[in-house]
């Protein structure tokens, strides 16, 4: 967990390291704050990841359109987290601990792959 102010691209990699996967993703999609050729080469080099964002309005060096047909399928993520405002106690955060916090967000997952899946 992090304040709201810092961008998000500078977190990529304390997410990467929290992560509790057993290997990383190939790759990895982003919105366009994500976007940004310091951090593609920073995923591929030391990681081995392939960043996914759509490009920013001022970006002069654009990528092709073929890995951004896996940016379609983000809409399912942004869909958990609508689903998970559902829940009080998580959009208020209301736990001083993150443990009780991480906690309170599983059980909230659980829920819903009961529930939707």
């Amino acid at each position: 967990m992090e304040s709201a102010s810092p961008a998000e691209c500078h977190l990529v990699e304390d997410a990467l390291a929290a992560s509790f996967l057993d290997e990383l993703p190939a790759r990895l999609i982003g919105d366009k704050a994500y976007d940004s050729d310091g951090l593609d080469r920073k995923l591929a080099e030391d990681y081995g990841i392939e960043m996914i964002a759509p490009n920013r309005r001022n970006r002069s060096k654009t990528q092709d359109g073929r890995p951004l047909r896996r940016y379609r399928k983000r809409w399912k993520v942004e869909r958990l987290f609508a689903w998970m405002h559902n829940f009080r106690r998580l959009v208020n955060r209301w736990e001083y601990h993150i443990e009780n916090y991480l906690g309170m967000a599983q059980l909230a997952c659980l829920h819903m792959m009961l529930r939707y899946l």
